[in-house]
């Protein structure tokens, strides 16, 4: 019976004496481990089994050789050396990380396994079960007095048939599969052998991926190429076969291959064959497919580049918020908006069209070269023009892509849109509130356009105008002398005031209202001639009242805090008007409110109808206010403060009473006047509404925020 493994121990080469590797073969190996390193390769190898013999005439020969290397020249060096030494012993190529150019520096070399420590598997039972096979064989051919197929190829060496030295003899087709196993490890998909004219000589397909295939592994030998391919994908595929052998090096290719679940995308790897076989010259093909890879890699990159391009907008839609900021008048907002989008070369075309006083759309500005789209979309009353109208009607995005085939555009703007590059629109409502200014219309020419994230983006981008123009026409109404004044008559409203009024005999007169942080319209309202139980047991039951708070109780008179579903007054608050007077009395109701000079009455007076459905211009007058300077402003709070009033509020002022926390207490304030805390606190508030009545209530009216 042929020994298990030799006697000797088993030789282990490597440059970093890695002791893990040594370790892990004593334990799975009953032989020794002797480790060197390829430096002590040039001394006398006999010398590293000094005393393990029992003759000095016949010296041990190593059970096998392990070779921890990973530089395939070291590799091939030391498969030489060692070779020179003990003709036939197993040896495996065990590099720390596996590689193809290593895989085909090792099969050259002549070693019977490579065997990665990075690889799948137990990488150390690759290599001692290596030992056992091929010592095994080695062994039995000794016995019977024959030479193994490496010596009877070269005298010398492994037992795989491809060899570093030139031979007159050639391999077999058994040392060519050989070859084909071990290299196969490093790519194990697919495996061919190819010989120079494309002809297959071996193939190794694995088992889960044979049913993609039309030939089966048995039916490719003896194949060409050109019965395999197309002819122009075979004529790519032989001129890499070509290549690799004309240069002798490892060849890297990406090609498609129909298989029965379609095209597939392969790589393939392309080793050349040093000795001939069969009197032919081949290559070892090793393919890996890349299908899943290629779609991953392809996913990755569209959200890579989605990623880019919404960064991209959202440093776009950034720079437009804070140019708004600075603009002096709406026509700037507006223009500066459309070149802004336009210059970025995301979008090719954009502007903006404002809603008018007769509900009809009025184009204002744009930028952009897209002429021909924009005269079909003016012209047009269907297709981009109901975008537009949508938007304005429900306040919210809409979106149109594929322009140029969809079914929904007309003819003429698809011919349009084809002319001027246009793919996809997105419309945006200006707003502020609940009030429509108008809207903004963008085109680009990317298949891509308007996500969700760009919508988004588009949609603060709307709002943000909106609240802007209305900024800018409150600093208009502010900062000009000269002001319209609009009265409106509403004739029975359907509100809590005009319900009130038309049952009692009272009079609803509007102090102030604004919006809380939440978007609810809060007002400050006085009712004459009715007590405050009455009127909060009837707000408490009316439809139009979220919240009812009594203030102030006087009997006849009262004043409430309410919380309205909707209001007239915060809508033309949303226009930039300035409430002078707001007053119900018998069902009817009189508004009187201010207006810069280019405001669009017919505007605001629609946006009141939609509230109050009776509503009637009554009167409209142009009004030069006063100027007032600083100074002047200063004296008339000093003329309505008593002295004691002046002198707590500055005592509280410069003694840190405003402060948080206060530096002053109220108590300390009234012992610095001589008075009671109470007596204090009265002048303190009494001088600060005189200061706030200044601000609030010295031009007349309610002053919404």
């Amino acid at each position: 019976m042929s020994p298990e493994i030799r006697s000797g121990p088993i030789v282990h080469i490597s440059a970093s004496h890695s002791e893990s590797l040594q370790g892990r073969l004593c334990e799975a190996s009953p032989a020794g481990v002797r480790s060197i390193t390829p430096a002590a390769l040039e001394d006398n190898l006999e010398s590293v089994f000094d005393g393990e013999s029992e003759s000095d005439a016949e010296p041990s020969v190593p059970a096998g050789i392990v070779l921890e290397l990973e530089r395939p020249k070291r590799v091939r060096t030391a498969l030489e050396r060692l070779f020179e030494a003990w003709p036939n012993p197993p040896t495996i190529v065990a590099p720390p990380t596996g590689g193809e150019t290593l895989a085909a520096a090792a099969l050259r070399g002549g070693a019977d396994e490579y065997a990665p420590l990075d690889g799948d598997g137990d990488p150390v039972q690759r290599i001692v079960d290596a030992i056992r096979t091929f010592g095994r064989a080695v062994n039995a051919g000794e016995t019977a007095g024959e030479p193994t197929s490496a010596t009877a190829a070269n005298g010398a060496g492994p037992a795989v048939g491809v060899s570093a030295a030139p031979v007159e003899s050639q391999p077999s087709t058994e040392s060519t599969g050989e070859y084909h196993r071990i290299l196969a490890n490093e790519l194990p998909d697919e495996a061919f052998v190819i010989a120079a004219d494309g002809t297959y000589l071996e193939a190794k397909i694995r088992p889960d991926a044979a049913d993609l295939y039309t030939t089966t592994a048995d039916e490719l030998p003896g194949k060409n190429l050109t019965e395999v391919f197309p002819d122009d994908r075979a004529a790519e595929l032989q001129a890499c076969v070509d290549r690799t052998l004309r240069t002798g090096d490892v060849q890297s290719i990406e090609y498609e291959a129909r298989t029965t679940d379609g095209c597939r995308r392969y790589e393939g790897r392309v080793v050349p064959i040093d000795e001939p076989i069969d009197g032919r010259n081949a290559v070892v093909w090793l393919a890996r497919d890349i299908t899943e890879r290629m779609q991953r890699e392809r996913e990755l990159r569209s959200r890579r580049d989605e990623l880019e391009t919404l960064n991209r907008i959202s440093a776009v839609v950034g720079r437009v918020i804070d140019t708004l900021v600075e603009a002096p008048s709406r026509e700037a907002i507006e223009r500066e908006v459309c070149d802004q989008l336009v210059e970025s070369e995301l979008y090719c075309g954009a502007w903006i069209t404002e809603r008018t006083g007769e509900g009809t759309l009025a184009f204002r500005t744009g930028a952009g070269d897209v002429d021909a789209y924009l005269d079909r979309a003016t012209e047009l009353e269907e297709g981009h023009a109901c975008l537009v109208q949508q938007a304005v009607e429900t306040g919210r995005i809409q979106t149109e892509t594929n322009i140029p085939t969809s079914d929904s555009i007309p003819e003429p703007l698809r011919a349009a849109a084809r002319a001027d590059g246009v793919r996809s629109a997105i419309v945006a409502p200006i707003s502020h509130n609940d009030s429509v200014y108008g809207v903004l219309t963008v085109l680009a020419g990317r298949e891509d356009a308007f996500g969700e994230s760009e919508r988004s983006g588009f949609g603060l981008l709307g709002e943000t105008i909106g609240f802007t123009i209305m900024a800018v026409k409150n600093r208009q109404l502010l900062f000009s002398d000269t002001v319209v004044e609009l009265e409106f008559r509403i004739d029975g409203g359907d509100t809590f005031s005009f319900d009130l009024t038309e049952r009692y005999d009272c009079t609803v007169s509007l102090e102030w209202a604004g919006t809380t942080t939440d978007g609810r319209t809060v007002q400050y309202v006085t009712i004459d001639g009715l007590d405050g139980e009455t009127v909060l047991e009837e707000a408490e039951a009316h439809p139009s009242i979220e919240n009812c708070r009594l203030i102030h109780d006087g009997g006849e008179n009262c004043s409430i805090e309410i919380r309205l579903t909707k209001s007239g007054v915060q809508t033309l608050a949303n226009h930039g008007a300035t409430f002078r007077e707001v007053t119900v009395e018998d069902g009817v109701g009189t508004c009187l409110i201010e207006v810069s000079q280019d405001a669009n009455v017919r505007e605001i007076a629609k946006a009141l109808t939609v509230i109050y459905e009776n509503t009637e211009l009554a009167a409209r007058r142009e009004i030069d206010r006063p100027v007032r300077t600083a100074a002047q402003r200063r004296d008339r709070i000093f003329d309505q403060l008593t002295d004691r009033q002046l002198t707590t509020l500055r005592l509280a002022y410069y003694s840190g009473f405003f402060e948080w926390p206060r530096e002053s207490t109220g108590e300390e304030i009234a012992e610095a006047m001589d008075v009671s805390p109470p007596t204090m606190h009265q002048h303190l508030r009494k001088g600060m509404k005189a200061v706030l009545e200044e601000f609030f209530e010295a031009s007349g009216g309610p002053q919404p925020s």
